[in-house]
């Protein structure tokens, strides 16, 4: 009995019976019959119940035996998205070890991958057969799915489609380079480079694991208008190629957005998907669920109705009440808070609920501090509030509906603006505490890697801002630069507290800076974000007439009015005066805000914008962002270093060499600008200095595959074949995967002249990478010199077409061609 009564609430509350009798009736239906939809998507503007109808389609798949995942927001990227999987399959008996595993594992080392992307930056190689060549289509795949898209390199991310990819494929060959070197283990690197493509041929091991236990097997992923950014290409691929093994055919897939699927991705898989367009209910569904639960008076229904214009959120609000009577005062001022709660008799529940709204997310813990109680009482109030019908559970969280959290914070805000800011200080206060905690005997530069230490601290941002606090807003704007380095994901959640707290608050500088920065970092990813920041702290200088920067010519178009340079006040920055009038004519001001940036700071910035120029080829304009750097911080090792090499790529050799070697007296034990130094000394033609350096970048880091392949070119100016060969052949040791060392140990081996096994390494480089014209110059080479010149011309024609440019290979194949025909060669 108490099953069935649960199941009739349940559906009186969210009423939608059609859409759920469709999402059940699909249970009786097996997958090889053509009516079988293995996808639903449910979408519609906020407040229709989308979250809700999913949470109602998850009982009804467990009540069919289905084993269940839900995913929203909170995951940032999809390795994200799978540690939820794995903690919800577990809580339901299924416990995914191979997968914990190699998350626990991506976690790691992909906090380690910030050093070696940098030595990533170092272009193709620049001297000797193998040069010239161009980067591969294997490389440029690597690039555009790892390097630029995990956000290693700040701002390429959202950009890694529009780049030049012949600079963002060199970047992807130096990283895994440096990658295999610092992990060994070739699924290690893809791990940071591409982890999808080592995570989800787990995930389908894993569920077809589930599905011999269970009937069915649904997936659930919520504010898709959010997680489908990074989830919606792989999880079409997922679903619709083979690209990453296959999912058991029970497996059952439901999506929630605001928007429609992208029919250019989606549009030729009609015949599996259902679609599910929801709106406000009709009159018709709003009376039925308010006579579910007993509300069939009608001046009491007719109130419902036009109080909530049929929003499902706030018609199941209002039900949840069971009102007796129709509120016979029309007081234009009373809220929608007022609404909602005019039926609960107890003050301090009243109370509760709203203390609950201050918050961006409840636990029992924010809860207690919230609404100031302790003891059985917050066990009584706060299991109270989790039944309130606008608070949904998700993840061991509850959260506020929007529709209902807004109204409650500006009834706060205006009832009393000193007691709201108070109870907002008080808040930042506890999660200041707590993040302190976490903070304790750890290494701070390891703190930006940790989930936990980032939730604390946006929660104390978001309340110092709510609170009006005159630092708040810089203390945001510094912490971006930091969130930027870790990737798109993290500076994502930055630039939202900034959107939050401006609109939950109602403060026009803040919601200024959130709207620019998210439209930047839509546009631009994180280089734009940060250029958006040194323009609206003044911290850009003006580009020269004519010239126009890769972030601005982008962010032309919705720039708004400046909020700085340093100090601003809302009146100004908005360029309206005071916000709109409270009640009793009380003006809304802001604070003088503070959005000073410390010199630290600012040159923090500046060399990650560097960064990311130099990774798409820009490396004047990266220089110069490095120039301000250092004017800023004139003894930073890493930033001499990082314009010593910018300067070797552009040729301007004494400019380098001064960088690197004051890099190097600041920091002996910098193997980078060891490294720089050697190949910038053996650019000059002083191979002997070249060696000594390369030397001592190997003695401090002696597996450093790309120093390595550095000293084998000038042990070959040295004329030492043996030293050659031998760091040569140890690169590959540590680089297996690297079709660069393979095709530069051939190189080695064919001037030699042992040509079979050059032979061999340039096929062991073009199986790793089909796409390497310089290998297949190479090899074409290694062939005619053993007599095979029809194979020989094949392969430099194949060069050629995969680089017009490779002059090397032009010249090769002319001298073949010359040989095997006299005077046919030239086209």
């Amino acid at each position: 009995m108490q099953r069935l009564i649960q199941q009739r609430r349940r559906a009186g509350l969210v009423a939608r019976s059609a859409e759920r009798e469709l999402f059940r009736a699909n249970f009786d239906t097996p997958p090889e019959d053509g009516r079988h939809r293995f996808l639903f998507h449910v979408h519609g503007n906020a407040g229709v119940g989308k979250s809700r109808l999913l949470k109602e389609f998850e009982h009804i798949a467990r009540e069919c035996g289905a084993v269940t995942s839900y995913v929203d927001e909170s995951a940032g990227n999809i390795p994200e998205a799978l540690a939820v999987m794995c903690r919800q399959f577990a809580a339901q008996g299924h416990r995914f070890k191979e997968l914990e595993r190699l998350l626990a594992t991506h976690r790691e080392r992909r906090h380690e991958a910030g050093t070696a992307a940098l030595a990533a930056l170092d272009p193709e190689p620049d001297s000797g057969p193998s040069a010239g060549g161009g980067p591969s289509a294997g490389s440029m795949a690597v690039a555009r799915a790892g390097l630029a898209g995990l956000g290693l390199i700040p701002g390429v991310g959202a950009f890694a489609g529009v780049l030049d990819p012949t600079r963002l494929a060199q970047g992807a060959d130096r990283l895994r380079t440096g990658l295999g070197a610092r992990f060994r283990s070739p699924e290690d690197v893809q791990l940071v480079l591409s982890p999808e493509s080592v995570l989800t041929p787990v995930l389908a091991d894993e569920l077809h694991g589930v599905a011999a236990d269970a009937p069915w097997i649904v997936l659930f992923f919520d504010t898709y208008e959010r997680t489908g950014t990074f989830l919606d290409a792989w999880l079409h691929d997922v679903m619709t190629t083979d690209r990453y093994g296959t999912l058991p055919a029970t497996v059952v897939v439901v999506t929630a957005g605001q928007r429609p699927f992208d029919t250019a991705r989606w549009g030729g898989f009609a015949d599996f998907t259902t679609t599910l367009a929801l709106g406000p209910f009709t009159e018709a569904e709003a009376r039925g669920l308010l006579a579910d639960r007993g509300i069939t008076a009608e001046p009491v229904v007719a109130e419902v109705l036009r109080l909530t214009g049929g929003l499902p959120v706030l018609v199941s609000t209002l039900a949840g009440t069971r009102p007796a009577h129709p509120d016979d005062v029309h007081d234009p001022s009373a809220t929608a808070v007022e609404r909602f709660l005019k039926w609960e008799p107890d003050p301090v529940r009243r109370a509760a609920a709203l203390a609950g709204a201050l918050p961006r997310w409840l636990d029992a813990d924010v809860f207690r501090a919230a609404a100031d109680c302790d003891g059985d009482r917050l066990d009584e109030l706060y299991g109270w509030v989790s039944t309130l019908p606008f608070a949904d559970e998700r993840a061991g969280r509850l959260r506020y509906h929007d529709v209902v959290r807004a109204p409650m914070l500006r009834l706060q805000r205006l009832r009393s603006p000193r007691g709201w800011a108070d109870r907002q200080r008080r808040l930042a206060d506890v999660f200041r505490q707590w993040r302190g905690e976490t903070e304790a005997g750890r290494d701070a530069g390891r703190l930006w890697a940790d989930e936990e230490w980032r939730e604390l601290r946006l929660a104390e941002s978001y309340h110092l801002l709510c609170a009006r606090e005159r630092e708040a807003l810089s203390g945001v704007l510094r912490d971006l630069v930091e969130a930027c380095e870790q990737g798109e994901a993290v500076a994502g959640r930055w630039v939202r507290v900034l959107e939050d707290a401006g609109r939950d608050a109602e403060l026009r500088v803040v919601s200024s800076w959130g709207r620019r920065l998210s439209r930047a970092l839509v546009g631009g990813g994180t280089e734009a974000v940060l250029e958006e920041l040194l323009a609206g702290t003044g911290n850009a200088p003006a580009l020269p007439p004519g010239e126009v920067s890769f972030g601005a010519s982008r962010l032309r178009r919705f720039r708004e009015p400046p909020v700085g340079p340093s100090r601003t006040s809302g009146a100004v920055a908005a360029g309206t005066g005071a916000s709109p009038g409270e009640p009793g004519g009380r003006p809304a001001r802001e604070p003088d805000w503070d959005v000073t940036l410390p010199p630290e700071t600012v040159a923090r910035a500046h060399r990650g914008r560097a960064v990311s120029r130099a990774v798409r080829g820009d490396h004047d304009t990266a220089v110069a962002d490095l120039d301000r750097t250092l004017a800023l911080t004139p003894d930073d090792a890493r930033t001499l270093a990082l314009r010593g090499e910018y300067a070797r790529i552009l040729r301007r050799h004494d400019e380098a060499v001064r960088d690197l070697e004051r890099a190097v007296a600041l920091d002996p034990a910098h193997d980078y600008a060891w490294a720089s130094l050697g190949a910038t000394r053996l650019a000059l033609g002083d191979p002997a200095a070249a060696l000594a350096d390369l030397d001592r970048a190997l003695a401090l880091r002696p597996d450093y595959p790309w120093a390595l392949i550095r000293r084998a070119r000038v042990a070959r100016e040295l004329g030492d074949p043996e030293r050659r060969l031998a760091d040569l052949d140890r690169a590959v040791a540590l680089q297996p995967d690297s079709p660069w060392a393979h095709c530069e140990r051939g190189d080695a081996l064919r001037a030699a002249g042992r040509d079979e096994e050059a032979l061999a390494a340039y096929d062991h480089a073009l199986a790793l990478d089909a796409g390497y014209a310089s290998a297949y110059a190479s090899r074409g080479v290694a062939r005619f010199r053993l007599g095979r010149p029809e194979e020989a011309l094949a392969d430099l024609d194949r060069a050629l077409e995969l680089d017009p440019f490779h002059t090397w290979a032009r010249t090769q194949r002319d001298a073949v061609r010359r040989a095997v025909s006299p005077g046919a060669a030239g086209t």
